[in-house]
């Protein structure tokens, strides 16, 4: 028999007897669809990102040390919140080449003498970065990262502000806040605990703020101002760590390191007018400010005259030709000279009063150059001469410096693909740190590296070993200040020697490396101070 069918309908679904599926009812991708809440939708995506952040983290790292897995997002974020020393040289010791991925940042660590000299010398690869939230703290217009010819176009114009005529006369600044501070340490010990100390690490950190504020600023700054910059800088370094959240959110410590570093910003751009002032009729050069702005000014006297045809003497040519700069970018340059040199001069300065305390021969011998050099007179001023004929005492900053480098690592950021290796690569947007405590802790270089022996810059070939000698970084950005430095921390241990007596009091924790920005000991070193007769 012959099918019946219902020929009105060219389709059999057009048929008002056929019944649709619903959605519910009909294909796969449907029924998935329909039976998807907010929460599995959530759950799904959040499992994509996680598979994604660790698939970029494991293709990123390649075949250089590292944990095989990084926690969902975050990290080792905890660890970076609280470093700690053991933890940095378990990770140096771990390869040439080691990474970590904290948060959105994949970070490489160069731990090699060799890896750390090769990133120090790519500006072609990379350029310093110090940490993320540094950029926010000093403002991305500041010259430190700047880059090739701009930064050295910049550099140029800086450099003539730590030759040793320029250097002579910031010292009258310096050993005046010696004095003022030596005589404190004085008054703190007569106040406090005389069998247990006074833990003195805050103390020297305001010292040495005080010291770099007189250097680069002269008195533009008041005796107040100083104090506050000194107080409130322990936020600008705390909002330091090596990788923060990447939004600065209010009442963090980040947040509280900006608001200080606008403050010191500010404090420092009033500085800039007053030193023009001064400058423009005439002043004495008494700090890096003045010695800035006076290069300025001769600079566009010069120019002027060249424009206007007048014949100028070769010899009235400055040194180096510079532009004016605002209040504002003189004020940005000099707080990056305080950011250089307040956690790190603090540091030595801290780890030279113990060491010295703990090492009584060694300070009887600074003791006894210093009061020779200056004829027997211990009331003698600095001078360039007095502070650079002092080879034990400079063997005593310079061990200081390599036994417990305030700068144990500076962070880079790769801005093209980094082949650190002939078999890795590191990453554009990476984090690259070259180290320097184990280039400065080699024991085929430093014998018994872990020992404090002045002699091995006396007697030894230390001296020779320069390409160990990381403390101030090396290539395009190596430290500009790495002789007023050295030459502030001579004078003052051996002004120190001179006119104070003071005693260690360790404890347990006294040899203890704690990390913040720098390395100090966890104790904070308690001493008492004594007038020396």
């Amino acid at each position: 028999m012959a099918a019946l069918v219902n020929g009105s309908f060219a389709s059999p679904i057009a048929s008002a007897d056929y019944t649709a599926l619903s959605p519910a009812e009909g294909g796969l991708l449907s029924r998935v669809y329909n039976g998807m809440s907010g929460l599995s939708v959530t759950v799904t995506l959040l499992l994509i990102l996680v598979a994604y952040d660790q698939f970029k983290y494991v293709w990123n790292k390649g075949s250089i040390v590292g944990p095989s897995w990084k926690i969902p997002f975050i990290g080792p974020f905890l660890q970076s919140v609280n470093p700690k020393m053991d933890e940095y040289k378990a990770k140096w010791a771990s390869g040439d080449l080691s990474c970590v991925s904290v948060f959105h940042k994949f970070v490489v660590m160069a731990s090699s003498r060799d890896m750390a000299r090769k990133v120090f010398n790519s500006p072609t690869f990379v350029k310093p970065c110090v940490v993320d939230v540094a950029i926010k703290l000093l403002r991305p217009t500041n010259w430190v990262f700047l880059d090739g010819k701009a930064h050295i176009d910049y550099r140029k114009g800086l450099n003539g502000l730590f030759t040793r005529q320029a250097l002579e006369a910031y010292l009258p600044g310096q050993e005046e806040v010696y004095d003022r501070y030596f005589a404190r340490t004085l008054e703190i010990s007569e106040q406090g605990d005389k069998e247990k100390g006074v833990p003195f690490m805050p103390f020297f950190r305001e010292l040495m703020c005080a010291v770099s504020c007189r250097t680069f600023v002269g008195h533009y700054l008041s005796e107040n101002a100083v104090k506050k910059i000194a107080d409130d800088y322990w936020m600008i370094t705390a909002a330091l760590e090596l990788v923060n959240f990447p939004i600065i959110l209010p009442f963090t410590k980040t947040w509280y390191g900006k608001k200080a570093a606008d403050m010191v910003l500010d404090e420092f751009a009033n500085c800039a007018a007053k030193s023009k002032a001064r400058m423009a009729v005439g002043g004495d050069i008494t700090c890096i400010m003045d010695a800035w702005v006076k290069s300025m000014i001769d600079s566009t006297k010069y120019n002027e005259k060249i424009a206007k045809g007048i014949a100028v003497d070769p010899e009235e040519k400055p040194a180096t030709l510079v532009r004016d700069f605002s209040d504002f970018e003189i004020s940005q340059t000099v707080f990056t000279f305080l950011f250089a040199s307040q956690d790190a001069t603090s540091s030595a300065c801290t780890w030279l009063f113990q060491i010295m305390a703990d090492r009584p021969e060694i300070l009887d011998r600074v003791r006894a150059e210093n009061l020779a050099a200056r004829n027997g007179d211990k009331d003698v001023r600095f001078s360039m001469d007095l502070l650079e004929n002092l080879p034990y005492t400079r063997a005593v900053v310079k061990e200081l410096l390599r036994y417990r480098p305030p700068v144990i690592m500076v962070p880079y950021v790769v801005k093209k693909p980094f082949p650190v290796t002939d078999s890795y690569t590191a990453p554009k947007g990476s984090m690259i740190i070259p180290s320097c405590w184990p280039a400065l802790h080699d024991p085929e270089v430093y014998p018994n590296p872990d020992s404090y022996d002045p002699e091995r810059w006396i007697s030894g070939d230390a001296e020779s070993k320069s390409k160990n000698w990381l403390v101030f970084g090396t290539g395009p950005h190596y430290c500009l200040g790495q002789t007023y430095a050295q030459l502030n921390l001579i004078g003052m241990i051996g002004k120190a020697s001179l006119c104070l007596d003071w005693s260690h009091k360790p404890t347990e924790k006294s040899e203890d490396i704690e990390v913040f920005a720098t390395i100090f000991p966890q104790d904070h070193c308690p001493l008492v101070f004594s007038k020396r007769s």
